[in-house]
């Protein structure tokens, strides 16, 4: 499958390295590419500058943001997510009308400081907004409940026996968007319902921070007993 995945990131990185490592043809998206290349300082994350993992992985292209998107099935959104509909604006509309949006972002809100909060929460969700933004998109919220490293490895967390959530409006979207978190190794994929779901997936980020900071990693996620 021919993906692109919007984001350069540690999140974006690591999704994108996983989807070429099962064999898609992946490209990540980025506002500008020459100034994304030329970055030497770590990312706001401590990620070491893009340029060096782009070297490390030359098989995946980098391209403006509409150039990513304009020929694929399906996109993944990695970005931050204050930052989701202006990347995907910048996608434009006619390159992500009908295709698959596999959003994995949260809004969190650091204008406060730390723990950030949601915007929006409660009434409406990031997956809601970018639905009613791009409404021949077809938007699928997912894996925003676990840190990167466990969305693409799963095993690395109680052998994998946990659960990912998928929220969307398209029956056959969510079908492929389970399709791929099989292919990452998870196991107990949970369909909550339409896009207005997402609400309690993101609502999740409050606690999930708050056991980050308990537990001191970021290695853990949700598992529903049943």
């Amino acid at each position: 499958m021919k993906i692109a995945v919007l984001g350069t990131g540690m999140v974006g990185r690591t999704i994108a390295g996983a989807l070429a490592g099962l064999g898609h043809d992946v490209v990540i998206g980025t506002r500008d590419p020459q100034a994304t290349l030329a970055r030497t300082e770590p990312d706001m994350m401590g990620a070491a500058p893009f340029a060096q993992w782009h070297a490390a992985n030359p098989g995946i292209s980098l391209a403006p943001f509409a150039d990513a998107a304009a020929g694929v099935e399906l996109i993944v959104n990695a970005t931050n997510g204050a930052g989701s509909l202006a990347a995907l604006t910048a996608a434009g509309t006619e390159n992500v009308a009908g295709k698959v949006i596999m959003d994995i972002s949260n809004p969190l809100d650091f204008s406060q400081g730390m723990p950030p909060s949601l915007n929006p929460v409660n009434t409406d969700s990031l997956g809601e907004q970018i639905q009613r933004t791009f409404p021949e998109a077809r938007v699928v919220k997912t894996l925003n409940t676990m840190n990167a490293s466990v969305m693409v490895d799963p095993a690395r967390v109680a052998g994998g026996d946990h659960t990912v959530f998928v929220s969307g409006n398209d029956a056959d979207a969510k079908a492929a968007v389970t399709d791929l978190l099989k292919g990452f190794g998870h196991r107990d994929v949970i369909d909550l319902g339409d896009i207005t779901s997402a609400r309690g997936a993101e609502m999740l980020m409050p606690i999930w921070l708050r056991i980050w900071g308990a537990l001191g990693t970021g290695a853990f996620n949700f598992k529903i007993a049943r």
